[in-house]
């Protein structure tokens, strides 16, 4: 088998530096994950709520910083109405009734904060735990590729129409509002029929929506679900999610750029627990198949599986694949940095291994590093062919083993940020306190 010869870290970020290329992984000139966002978010108390939200919302309405909101229940903005946050507003999720906020089909979310003065979406509750409450629906008239172009949520929430819940149409350039400096922490409430609700879901939501700066924390489920759509997420974090950080389906075309994942399978779900997972149905029956099937382009992803002792851990079963990508889907991602899975990737077991295939998926200048095995098929006892084909000079890709104490350390150079400095002292300080992820039952 033909691979890349392997290097150190350190010997990829001199020759980086010397040639003053961008390093893999998340970018910029400003280390945009200060001030705005907290690593620890069960600590901030932010006493009780002064107003309540609840059913439909049906007018035009602000929620201002002086207040400190309840969503209880169900709530439903209807008939065309924005809802607008403020910069610094703080909306708790009643723990009770498991509250949520879906922005329906046609009306608008604009929730802008500000780096020094982020919305907060968390848990009513003092001690704070994953599903406390339902998330966030943002439903929009973007194409999906299912039969009739038109689906309702199937997330067992209550709504007094059915057409609070539809999604999807033929209009790319849908505007639902936006998300700016927002975190989501605590959501995923888990229903009887209907599994865990996501932090975020993106429904048919159009490019012309913006979401950038967003921070989904403590997530029973998915911290993002992307059901069809066209749209981009820029700078967006998914902290310790029980289940995928980002889940992407139903024929959405997505660009997502510098992006970070950090796992933690202490908390990961037995029944898939991924960085990413790209499909475009769940059963092929269902999808239209005259409709694009989904496309994900990715870019300057930090995808980070941290464990106290990965070997034992890739032993007993409780790491899984970074990737995950179905049948039928396109994916491409580049200078991008994937740590500590087994495997780094997983094909399904449907997927052929032909040109034709392997044209839609594309793995280029990424950083495989500590992952026990890098781009497997499913079920697949060999998977040379695949290693040697994305590890060939063609792809630019780099298989590595070390720690991510060196994976991740800064590069004292001005030009670019303390990304990886940052990053180290948030696996040191939070990635081996598990004591809060205990759920009441």
């Amino acid at each position: 088998m033909k691979k890349i010869t392997s290097t150190t870290l350190l010997l990829l970020l001199v020759f980086s530096n010397l040639f003053a290329q961008q390093e893999k992984g998340i970018t910029g000139y400003n280390n945009w994950l200060d001030p705005w966002t907290d690593f620890q978010p069960n600590k901030p108390n932010y006493g009780e709520a002064t107003q309540i939200l609840t059913g439909n919302i049906s007018e035009n309405i602000t929620l201002t910083k002086r207040n400190t909101y309840l969503l209880l229940g169900d709530v439903f903005v209807t008939d065309s109405t924005t809802l607008t946050i403020e910069p610094g507003t703080v909306i708790l999720g009643d723990y009770k009734t498991k509250g949520s906020l879906t922005i329906s089909n046609g009306s608008k979310i604009l929730a802008e904060g500000e780096p020094t003065d982020p919305i907060i979406f968390t848990s009513s509750r003092t001690d704070k735990n994953a599903g406390d409450w339902g998330g966030i629906f943002i439903l929009g008239n973007a194409p999906i590729n299912t039969f009739g172009n038109i689906a309702s949520l199937n997330f067992g929430l209550n709504p007094t129409s059915t057409e609070n819940i539809s999604y999807g149409g033929d209009n790319v350039e849908s505007n639902s509002g936006s998300l700016k400096y927002v975190r989501v922490e605590y959501a995923g409430k888990t229903t009887k029929n209907f599994g865990e609700f996501s932090g975020i879901t993106l429904a048919g939501v159009g490019f012309k929506t913006s979401i950038d700066n967003v921070m989904v924390s403590y997530c029973k489920g998915n911290s993002f679900t992307i059901l069809g759509g066209e749209v981009n997420l820029t700078q967006t974090i998914s902290y310790r999610a029980n289940k995928n950080d980002y889940d992407f389906r139903t024929g959405t075309q997505c660009n997502i750029s510098n992006a970070l994942a950090i796992r933690s399978p202490y908390i990961s779900s037995a029944d898939g627990s991924r960085s990413i997972a790209v499909s475009s149905y769940n059963l092929k029956e269902d999808a239209d198949t005259s409709k694009k099937e989904t496309f994900v382009n990715a870019e300057n992803l930090t995808l980070l599986n941290v464990s106290k002792d990965l070997k034992s851990d890739i032993k007993v079963g409780l790491v899984q694949e970074a990737i995950f990508i179905g049948p039928d889907a396109s994916f491409n991602i580049y200078k991008s940095v994937i740590s500590g899975f087994m495997p780094a990737v997983i094909f399904d077991s449907r997927i052929l291994i032909d040109g034709e295939s392997l044209g839609k998926i594309k793995f280029t200048s990424s950083y495989f590093n500590n992952c026990k095995g890098n781009i497997f098929k499913e079920d697949s006892r060999n998977n040379d062919d695949l290693e040697s084909w994305y590890g060939s000079r063609a792809f630019d890709n780099v298989y590595s083993k070390g720690p991510d104490s060196e994976t991740f350390i800064d590069s004292n150079n001005s030009r670019y940020p303390d990304f990886r400095l940052r990053i180290n002292k948030i696996i040191a300080s939070n990635s081996y306190d598990d004591d809060d992820d205990d759920e009441d039952e």
